[in-house]
C-alpha cells in the first residue's frame, strides 16, 4: 500500500474541448473541481458528462499523475486544462496500464480497471500550452472502469494493486 494524495477532482457535465481545437474551448464552468464525487461501478462519476454512456464505460474515469504535468510550460496547470478527473500525487499512475487497483480515501476502497492511456491530443497546446502534447506523451494519464462504488474525495488516501487484468479493458483510444 502506498500513500498518496487527492490533489484534485474534476467532474464535468459539459464536453468544452469538441471541433477543433483552433476554435477554442467551448463556453462552460469557469471551474468543475469538486472536493469529492460519488464513482458507479460500469458507470464512472455521478454528474460527470461520461456517467453511464456504452461508448466510454471502459474509459469512464481518467487518471493523472500530479508529477507528469507540464509545469515548465505552465506552471498553474491543472485538472481543469488536461480535462483528466483525477489528479494523484505519489504515484505514477501511467505504469499501471492493465492493473486492478484501489483508491481510498477514508470512505472505503475505489476499485478502478486501468485499461489503457489517456493520450493527449491537440487540444493540450491550447488549454496547457505550445509543446503540451509532445510534454504529455506516455504520462498523460490513464482511463479507467469503475469496478466498485464509493467515493473519491481530495486529501490523503492510500493506492495498491489489487490484481493484473480486467476482461473489459480496452486496448487503444
Amino acid at each position: 500500500m502506498t500513500e498518496v494524495e487527492v490533489v484534485q477532482l474534476l467532474v464535468s457535465a459539459v464536453h468544452r474541448l469538441a471541433g477543433r481545437p483552433a476554435d477554442g474551448p467551448a463556453p462552460g464552468p469557469a471551474d468543475e473541481r469538486v472536493a469529492r464525487v460519488e464513482v458507479r461501478a460500469g458507470l464512472g462519476l455521478v454528474g460527470d458528462r461520461y456517467f453511464g454512456r456504452a461508448a466510454h464505460r471502459d474509459a469512464a474515469v481518467t487518471v493523472m499523475a500530479v508529477e507528469r504535468l507540464p509545469v515548465d510550460i505552465a506552471p498553474d496547470a491543472d485538472l481543469r486544462h488536461t480535462r483528466r478527473n483525477v489528479l494523484l500525487r505519489g504515484v505514477d499512475i501511467d505504469a499501471h496500464i492493465g492493473a486492478t487497483v484501489a483508491l481510498d480515501c477514508g470512505h472505503g476502497p475505489v476499485l478502478l480497471a486501468v485499461n489503457r492511456p489517456a493520450r493527449p491530443c491537440a487540444w493540450m497546446d491550447v488549454t496547457v500550452g505550445p509543446g503540451a502534447q509532445r510534454a504529455l506523451r506516455g504520462g498523460g494519464g490513464v482511463r479507467c472502469t469503475p469496478l466498485s462504488d464509493g467515493v473519491l474525495a481530495v486529501g490523503p488516501a492510500t493506492f495498491r494493486v489489487v490484481g493484473q487484468g480486467y476482461a473489459g479493458s480496452g486496448t487503444s483510444d
